[in-house]
């Protein structure tokens, strides 16, 4: 089968591609795994992150991608809950130990021996790939594949980011960066919290006015002071400078959730802008968000189905998938980058 595969860490900075169409030999899956044909894969950020170095691989080659659709086309000894046909997803959550305090409680996604799809394990940018079956999900018909593999990842990671903030209906919520992940918590938080109103900080002129035909009430600069006050922000920006400005914008007791998975250490002086009784003071919080559980997985495709939120997608073949993180690397992202792989009959 022909798959991109990464063969070693290296910087962008030269333009260089860092995947390498390959052609390896098919997957076969053990007992409690599915066999996919991989239809989509989603162009996520954490993809430059593996590239980079900044959350490396522990073996290369390996072949990217954590936003998967696809259809089983065989399963393993043991596996009763799935058939050959069926349509289904899989996010960064490959697997965790299902043993632990944390997986026991529902926080599978805290595990120390948490997975991750594309990382850990060969991933989605191929033809075929496996899984074990307890960690794919299913997708509900009224999504198509192209549409369902962005809510593997931005999609999850925005449910869970959006529930940690606390946020209660006629609340404000704050957006800080817009890109594949926020275009489609702001779609969420207006279905699901119609009385609620999001204000979105993006450097990108671009960005904000994405964000304002899809329902913003205000949208600025990172460093703009919003007309009001916020109850809740998410932060899903890479640096620490919008981290301290978000901390200005919120109400007494309100809570700054961080989606990212790293912070620039090369910018972490602005931290020295921070002011105790300016910022922190008042009983504001600040909290992070780590991976995903299969739950959030499942409840954001259940979400999206109910309320018809439908991410922007631009489509890629599985060769192209070097400009499409490229593409992702400068910025120039409006709602979500989406591989081609095969085209598959319903």
């Amino acid at each position: 089968m022909k798959a991109m595969r990464l063969h070693q860490i290296k910087s962008l900075n030269d333009n260089k591609e860092p995947l390498q169409l390959d052609d390896i030999p098919d997957p076969v899956p053990g007992t409690g795994e599915l066999l996919l044909r991989v239809s989509v894969c989603g162009v996520c950020h954490t993809e430059l992150d593996e590239i980079e170095g900044r959350t490396p691989p522990p073996e290369l080659p390996v072949t990217p991608g954590h936003e998967v659709i696809g259809r089983v086309l065989d399963t393993g000894r043991g596996v009763t809950e799935f058939s050959k046909g069926d349509r289904v997803g899989v996010g960064w959550i490959y697997s965790a130990c299902g043993e632990c305090e944390h997986c026991k409680n529902g926080n599978e996604n805290l595990c120390s021996e948490f997975t991750a799809t594309g990382r850990d394990v060969d991933g989605g940018y191929a033809e075929k790939m496996t899984v074990p079956a307890d960690y794919a999900v299913r997708v509900p018909d009224e999504l198509t594949d192209e549409a369902a593999a962005p809510l593997l990842c931005a999609g999850a990671i925005g449910y869970r980011s959006l529930m940690l903030t606390g946020i209660e209906n006629g609340q404000r919520l704050g957006l800080t960066g817009f890109g594949a992940s926020g275009h489609l918590v702001l779609q969420l938080v207006k279905h699901h919290y119609p009385d609620a109103s999001v204000y979105v900080f993006a450097r990108n002129p671009v960005e904000r006015e994405f964000a304002l035909e899809l329902g913003a009430v205000w949208a600025g600069d990172t460093e703009e002071d919003p007309p009001e006050k916020l109850h809740a922000i998410i932060d899903t920006t890479p640096v620490w400078k919008p981290v301290v400005e978000a901390l200005k914008s919120l109400e007494p007791g309100g809570r700054l959730v961080i989606n990212a998975i790293r912070k620039e250490a090369g910018d972490k002086d602005y931290l020295s802008n921070l002011n105790y009784e300016r910022d922190l003071w008042m009983e504001k919080e600040i909290k992070s968000v780590a991976n995903v559980t299969r739950n959030d997985l499942s409840e954001m495709l259940r979400l999206a189905a109910k309320y018809g939120i439908t991410p922007e997608v631009l489509e890629f073949p599985l060769e192209e998938a070097n400009k499409a993180l490229m593409e992702v690397r400068k910025g120039d992202i409006r709602g979500a980058k989406v591989l081609r792989i095969s085209e598959i009959s319903e």
